[in-house]
């Protein structure tokens, strides 16, 4: 078992904005990730990796430009899933690595990528196996929005959000709704 907080704390100064915002909202998705991982069919989830995975699904975002979470990097916020998985398999943690790629809403496909031509490698970055489609799912209901500080959303707040995006993608939410619902 890896220490994420530890881990989170290397990238972060503690008690920086950066470091509050990211907290709050990684203990928020790993606290639903793991009540729904913990609610299927035992073996069928490493539930430990869930909880540890979802806690550093955003490590990346110290390294774009989000002013309102305190993050001064150079990168465009959408880079955020690249760069943790960068951070996360120089720290030797491959399959921690992946799902801060595949994390991005539902995910993202090559075409997507190259038709709206997102800063981003031509490659799918979709959730493939059922732990980092939780941790996809789980992280929908959170935003890291300080006015929304620890509120989860709505599934209808989150098809809503998701709309902008496709059909297709609300889709792909439902599924994922019908399957995590605990």
């Amino acid at each position: 078992m890896i220490d994420a907080i530890a881990l989170l704390d290397k990238y972060y100064i503690p008690a920086s904005q950066a470091h509050r915002i990211l907290l709050a909202h990684s203990r928020s998705v790993a606290a639903k990730a793991t009540d729904i991982a913990g609610s299927l069919p035992d073996g069928s989830v490493d539930v430990t990796f869930v909880t540890e995975a979802a806690l550093l699904h955003d490590i990346g975002i110290c390294y774009t430009s989000a002013a309102a979470l305190g993050c001064f990097g150079d990168l465009p916020y959408l880079c955020h899933g690249l760069k943790g998985r960068q951070l996360l398999e120089a720290e030797g943690l491959p399959r921690h690595a992946l799902v801060c790629e595949r994390h991005i809403g539902v995910g993202l496909t090559s075409a997507e990528i190259i038709r709206q031509q997102l800063p981003l490698p031509e490659r799918d970055m979709l959730p493939t196996t059922l732990e980092e489609q939780i941790i996809a799912y789980a992280d929908l209901f959170f935003s890291k929005n300080p006015a929304n500080h620890g509120r989860e959303r709505t599934p209808d707040e989150v098809r809503a959000s998701l709309m902008r995006f496709g059909s297709d993608k609300v889709d792909i939410f439902d599924r994922w709704h019908s399957m995590f619902t605990v």
